[in-house]
């Protein structure tokens, strides 16, 4: 973070709360937090208000980082992030760690102070298709996570001995300040390389041996995923406390996110399903039948009524064929067929002289053969549109930009427009 330094304010504040000299030695505030802490401890009948000043200042000047910013630029440069004095850690928190994880007044410290947070949840993509939507389906997965350590609980050592790591005094990050220019700041901050961002240190020797001091292991689990029908893209599926476990942590949730595959045939929409078909021009006219196989393999014959055109672009539906709905597997949206029309490529005079026979008469021309005889012949050739403008649109830019090189050519331009 980046930041001006401040001007120089109100420094002496964290040390009267304390009771310290401004020189006072770390063992001094120590002593100082330990014996105010106790006293004003909120499951003692104490100051809320006052617990929560003792654990800003002693968070502060127990680190020799912030304490020097704080006697030099005073609470200000805190509250502006300069020495991360603006996210102060939970004092009932600081007050545990003080305290090694145990508790100055017996049974294991105050309610407060074994609150858990809650692990991260781990996301996993699950690739699924319009079958399995439709059909339901489970699928079994082989995950690794990281499990409490059995043989130390997840303690680290033999017998759960740790210290305060000393690199950055329990708080398991350190802030590093570097000056950028005159009166310019940069704060950084990152993981103690020295206990992992732990806040604690494990002596080699009290090492567990299965988990080297980490509290955890490795382990392999099959998780079972079922698939019900008619679930969504991007639905998910959670396996609650199933993700990687930590000390003094709540363990976060696994979890599935369905991602649908594209079908090369049906298209969904919701709970209905769209699907894709090309008639010949013979059966658009004539009447068509054909058989489509469903998204669980069942044959549906589907033909035209007597006598009926079908035109192109045209839609028919099918009701209770869609997709089944969630959790009423029973209930099922509609299925839309969309016709398309292929037409042939050309028809020779015989062919012509059949169907004009049989199809509506072609309507009688307004001209007279004199005017039509008058009229200038042209010959239309076929285009791809598309492939047309995209081609007409690049001529221009190219005859624009060389313009716009040409000397004089904004004058040319605007002559021209006059």
């Amino acid at each position: 973070m980046f930041g001006r330094a401040p001007k120089k304010s109100d420094n002496t504040r964290y040390y009267e709360i304390l009771g310290v000299p401004k020189d006072a030695s770390q063992d001094d505030l120590k002593k100082a937090y330990r014996k105010a802490a106790i006293k004003n401890h909120p499951d003692k009948g104490g100051d809320p208000e006052k617990f929560k000043e003792l654990a800003q200042a002693y968070e502060v000047l127990s680190d020799p980082e912030k304490r020097e910013i704080y006697d030099q630029y005073g609470e200000d440069a805190l509250k502006e992030g300069m020495g991360g004095g603006g996210g102060m850690h939970d004092p009932f928190d600081i007050f545990q760690s003080f305290f090694g994880g145990g508790s100055p007044f017996g049974g294991g410290g105050s309610s407060r102070g074994r609150r858990q947070r809650k692990g991260e949840d781990v996301v996993h993509p699950l690739k699924v298709s319009l079958d399995e939507l439709y059909n339901g389906t489970s699928k079994k997965l082989s995950l690794s996570r990281n499990v409490l350590c059995s043989k130390c609980n997840g303690k680290g050592s033999k017998s759960g001995a740790s210290s305060r790591c000393a690199g950055c005094q329990g708080s398991g990050y350190k802030v590093q300040i570097r000056q950028l220019g005159p009166g310019m700041i940069q704060q950084m901050q990152h993981p103690c390389n020295e206990c992992k961002g732990t806040g604690e240190t494990i002596n080699d020797k009290d090492r567990c041996p299965q988990c080297k001091g980490e509290k955890v292991v490795q382990e392999k689990k099959v998780l079972e995923v079922v698939v019900e029908k008619g679930m969504q893209n991007g639905q998910k599926i959670t396996f609650p406390g199933e993700a990687d476990e930590a000390p003094d942590t709540v363990t976060g949730d696994i979890i599935f996110v369905l991602q649908q595959k594209e079908h090369p045939k049906f298209k969904r929409k919701g709970d209905d399903l769209f699907y894709e078909h090309t008639l010949t021009l013979t059966e658009s006219l004539c009447g068509f039948q054909f058989v489509l196989t469903h998204l669980d393999n069942r044959q549906l014959l589907i033909k035209s009524n007597p006598g009926e055109v079908v035109k192109p672009d045209s839609f028919k539906a099918i009701n209770d064929e869609g997709m089944p709905m969630y959790q009423r597997p029973f209930m099922k949206g509609k299925l839309y067929i969309h016709f398309s029309v292929e037409f042939p490529d050309s028809l020779n005079p015989e062919q012509c002289k059949a169907l004009e026979a049989v199809l509506p008469p072609k309507p009688t021309s307004q001209y007279t053969d004199m005017e039509l005889d008058e009229c200038e012949e042209t010959m239309p050739y076929d285009v791809n549109i598309e492939e047309e403008l995209r081609r007409r649109q690049q001529q221009h830019q190219e005859a624009y930009d060389e313009d716009e090189d040409m000397p004089g050519g904004a004058q040319r331009v605007q002559c021209a427009q006059q």
